[in-house]
């Protein structure tokens, strides 16, 4: 249950029910793709950058260990020790990615494995079986992710079949949460707009999939080709036809500005591996701007990443050694940094959220992108 406690135009502050606790947003979840961060981060990690809620990959996780493997073990929570809420994708991002590696039909996907190159079908009905066999707290709807640019006829089509996926997911995902042996009897479903940067398609299938009363939206099949100016437009039309009572969800998104313009604009779900992927190459998000590490000009810092932060990599280090790690190729390098970028990802959020509670959100975005554009300085 979605509970909208304040507005400030469009931006929500909201409190979300789960089975696994309580979600406060606006929320970033941190992206653990199969069961784990990439950088070395353990679940212990999580909790200590007040990590809310963990992501990961139903494509990826039903190749290994295999979501049969999961469930025989207890499920995604147990598995990897980890009891806040769990939010899997479908596998229709892949849909989008191994586009050599697929044919899609009414009936669902043809894959071939990436790292094998067994064949692998997929459909709505299998997408909901191996999310329920991991049994996560929140479940996407299997849908195709439009790469942009896309002829209109193609994306027509394309969203008319997502829609008629998303009923059978619902449909699936009932059945299923009713089995004797499964494990969340209490699985959430969210639905995903798509319809590339087509706003009236995009509207119209808001409209559409708004009507199944699900637990959330989301939005996906941006940050796929377009201009951020295309990605933003497309929020500012397509938001106000989700239920604002409901979670709104920007799938794969994204940068610490891009966050700010899409709260402004009515979402209050991102996630993104940016600050993994970037903290793994030396790349690390600050008050003043983003840092690259390797820079000559570190050799001798002696400062924290960010003066300001209170991660354990903040904490402990500085920026000398922990350049000279990367340099030396030593694989604390990259966990510090990626404990650092994800920490101040949760933190901004928690900040927003206080920005919001006391009607001075925009205020705080203005201050926070004119610090960002220092870039580092």
């Amino acid at each position: 249950m979605y509970q909208l406690l304040k507005t400030c135009g469009r931006a929500k502050r909201g409190v979300f029910h789960t089975p696994h606790g309580v979600i406060q947003t606006p929320v970033f979840m941190n992206v653990g793709t199969i069961a784990a961060i990439k950088g070395a981060l353990s679940t212990e990690d999580l909790e200590r950058v007040n990590c809310q809620v963990e992501l990961s990959n139903t494509y990826h996780l039903h190749l290994r260990p295999g979501d049969e493997v999961v469930k025989k073990l207890g499920g995604l929570h147990k598995f990897m020790v980890w009891d806040k809420p769990i939010l899997t994708d479908s596998g229709g991002f892949q849909v989008f990615s191994l586009t050599t590696l697929r044919k899609i039909k009414e009936e669902g996907v043809y894959f071939s494995s990436h790292i094998d190159g067994r064949k692998i079908f997929m459909g709505p009905e299998e997408s909901m079986r191996i999310q329920s066999n991991l049994a996560s707290t929140i479940a996407m709807a299997f849908d195709e992710c439009i790469g942009i640019p896309a002829e209109r006829s193609y994306v027509e089509q394309s969203v008319a079949r997502t829609t008629r996926w998303l009923e059978r997911c619902k449909k699936e995902l009932t059945r299923l949460n009713g089995l004797e042996d499964t494990i969340n009897h209490q699985q959430m479903l969210f639905g995903i707009n798509q319809g590339a940067i087509y706003e009236d398609i995009r509207i119209e299938h808001a409209k559409r999939i708004a009507e199944m009363d699900l637990d959330g939206y989301a939005i996906g099949g941006l940050a796929v080709g377009e201009t951020h100016a295309e990605m933003y437009h497309i929020l500012e039309e397509v938001v106000p036809y989700l239920p604002q009572k409901k979670p709104t969800y920007l799938m794969g998104v994204g940068t610490p500005e891009n966050i700010l313009e899409a709260v402004e604009r009515g979402v209050d779900f991102f996630d993104c591996v940016l600050p993994s992927r970037n903290g793994r190459h030396a790349h690390v998000y600050t008050n003043q701007g983003k840092l690259n590490l390797m820079n000559a000009k570190y050799e001798l810092d002696e400062r924290p990443i960010d003066e300001t932060c209170t991660c354990p990599a903040c904490q402990r280090y500085s920026r000398a050694y922990i350049r000279h790690l990367f340099k030396a190729k030593e694989m604390l390098a990259m966990r510090l940094c990626v404990l650092h970028n994800l920490n101040f990802f949760n933190t901004m959020m928690a900040e927003i959220r206080q920005a919001l509670e006391e009607d001075r959100f925009l205020q705080y975005k203005k201050e926070k992108l004119e610090a960002f554009a220092q870039n580092g300085q």
